[in-house]
């Protein structure tokens, strides 16, 4: 029985896992690791990040091609003068750090009828009044 060199098998196992990006890393991840002397998990919270973060990139480049945009536009293209209303610094705000988490000391939502759903009415429900005779007022 012959013993295997320690992580020889890894590129076949991260191939076989469609993990790209921790194979092209590991490498250069695992010398730092060593040289830094992180701990396991950190070391594969770091190459699992960069596939995670290539992975969303890549999706939504893909969602954005299958939307069929006429053109990739950025906020750079963006006419500001057919909004007016749009508050300039505040759109670039959330575009760099994304939207602010809700406080954990702000008020929940109100409850009660502010927060119900509207009563369904049913399709016919013109129809019946057309239908039925008005009374007269005298």
């Amino acid at each position: 029985m012959t013993k295997t060199k320690a992580g020889e098998r890894l590129p076949y196992l991260l191939g076989k896992l469609k993990t790209p990006r921790v194979l092209e890393r590991l490498e250069q991840t695992a010398a730092l690791a060593r040289e830094q002397q992180w701990p396991y998990e950190q070391f594969l919270e770091s190459l699992l990040e960069a596939e995670v973060f290539a992975r969303d990139a890549s999706g939504a480049r893909m969602r954005i091609r299958h939307a069929a945009f006429p053109a990739l536009k950025s906020l750079d293209d963006f006419d500001w003068s057919a909004q007016p209303s749009a508050e300039r610094p505040l759109v670039h705000r959330i575009a760099a750090h994304g939207l602010p988490a809700p406080s954990p000391t702000s008020d929940p939502p109100p409850s009660g009828t502010t927060l119900r759903r509207p009563k369904p009415v049913h399709f016919s429900a013109p129809l019946d009044r057309r239908l039925k005779p008005q009374k007269r007022l005298r």
